[in-house]
């Protein structure tokens, strides 16, 4: 019995069962997002986040990301699922089993792992647990029965809406009706293609890609394998930036030779755009770690820009011909591209986050020369990050008028502008015949005059 303990001990080690290292680490960074409560990217980042990843090939990392994001897309429906099959619920003083349970779901319903590979993997990510160790034959019972009955069961759920935490639901139905509120759910179930704005003919990038180019000039394009490895990635052809977020930077019109700052401008897709645009950019962002990694990225585009490390709400310089001001926020309308957003995230963040929104907003006034235009955006949904800051602004700052935009600043996409002029964007715009090619970030942006 001593042997085979000792047989089996050995046979659990990572590196002798094929495909087990990959899940431990998924496994390790759900548990880092759904208990420690950091965010898919902070997990991810091969700097600050689990430090394992970096003993994968670059197929394998793709693997995790692409396990730990079906879960999260997905997360609701599964534990649904899941609360089906467990007559007494998940154990209380072992959450690693919950864990395993998620990954081997997810693999049998949503990803192409044959059933037995899945569960017996996820067994042992539950075994390599001290406390999941007591309860290997419970992840092996209900996976079985998740590939027996998980894909008739699930067929009856109605997944959109138990993948959107009650609360946004609940807003996004107030703010933009029933039948947008649930399109913008089904939107976020669907894994987002690559989008890349390219420094120029963007024809001939997208048939390099094997993409299209949207009306917006976006190239978009199903990418297999890592980013890094794509034609133009190494010579800085082009960068990752979401269709919709590349909006907001085109609303400045000429800026040859002018002075622009962006404020909180990591990771730079916009400050790029605006380098390109012929504007002499200042780029500031208050976290070390991101402005470095907003030099590296101007540095492989070969792109120059002046990079200030500082609070932008506290920062002074003299006035500028335009400011752009990316405000932090909520992050609800980019769940497509980051999955864990809406399991981070409470109501009260909204809150707390436009309190920020409108001292930086105040301070980019400040920051604007008169006669200059500031732009106002965010990758929130939400109306208090985003019309009610600068309605705010506006009926407090006499010298601050809107600036409303026109369809054919955005490509003649009406759709794109609210009643105010202002640009909203919403995951289930954009719409295509084959769905991977469908959908944009929801962005929100004002642009103002101070007169």
């Amino acid at each position: 019995m001593k042997g085979a303990r000792r047989r089996t001990a050995r046979s659990d080690r990572a590196a002798d069962v094929p495909g087990l290292a990959v899940r431990r680490i998924a496994a390790d960074i759900l548990d880092g997002v759904l208990r420690r409560r950091r965010s898919l990217d902070e997990e991810l980042d091969g700097a600050h986040g689990q430090a394992a990843l970096a003993s994968l090939e670059d197929r394998d990392r793709a693997l995790v990301r692409a396990l730990v994001a079906t879960v999260l897309r997905r997360l609701g429906t599964l534990r649904h699922l899941l609360g089906l099959l467990l007559e007494r619920g998940l154990p209380a003083q072992a959450p690693r089993v919950e864990t395993a349970l998620l990954l081997g779901a997810a693999q049998i319903l949503f990803l192409d792992v044959p059933d037995h590979a899945a569960v017996d993997l996820a067994v042992r990510v539950a075994r390599a647990d001290r406390e999941g160790a007591h309860f290997t034959g419970l992840v092996n019972a209900v996976l079985r029965r998740v590939a027996r009955e998980g894909a008739e069961q699930i067929a009856k759920f109605d997944m959109p809406v138990l993948d959107t935490p009650p609360w946004l639901m609940e807003r996004w139905t107030a703010t933009y009706g029933a039948a947008t509120a649930r399109a913008i759910a089904e939107a976020n179930g669907r894994e987002p293609a690559l989008d890349l704005t390219v420094k120029s003919d963007p024809q001939s990038w997208a048939a390099r890609l094997d993409g299209r180019v949207l009306p917006t000039g976006t190239v978009r394009a199903i990418a297999h394998g890592a980013v890094t490895a794509l034609p133009g990635f190494a010579e800085g052809a082009w960068w990752v930036q979401d269709a919709a977020a590349s909006l907001p930077a085109r609303l400045f019109g000429d800026l040859h030779d002018k002075r622009v700052a962006d404020l909180c401008a990591a990771p730079g897709g916009k400050a790029a755009q605006l380098v390109c645009a012929g504007a002499h950019v200042t780029a500031v962002d208050r976290a070390p770690a991101r402005l470095e990694r907003l030099r590296e990225n101007l540095a492989r585009l070969s792109l120059a820009a002046e990079l200030v490390c500082a609070n932008a709400a506290e920062w002074e310089a003299e006035p500028f011909d335009a400011v752009l001001l990316d405000a932090p926020c909520t992050a609800t309308g980019t769940i497509r591209r980051h999955p864990d957003v809406p399991w981070l995230k409470r109501a009260a963040d909204i809150t707390g986050l436009a309190g920020a929104q409108r001292r930086l907003l105040e301070h980019a006034v400040a920051l604007t020369r008169a006669g200059g235009t500031i732009v106002y955006c965010t990758c929130s949904l939400e109306p208090e990050e985003n019309e009610n800051i600068v309605a705010d602004l506006l009926a407090r700052e006499p010298r601050v008028r809107r600036a409303p935009i026109a369809a054919s600043e955005l490509f003649g996409l009406s759709e794109f502008l609210t009643a105010n002029g202002d640009l909203r964007t919403l995951p289930c715009q954009l719409p295509d015949a084959d769905s991977r090619f469908a959908g944009l970030d929801g962005f929100y942006a004002a642009r103002l005059n101070k007169v």
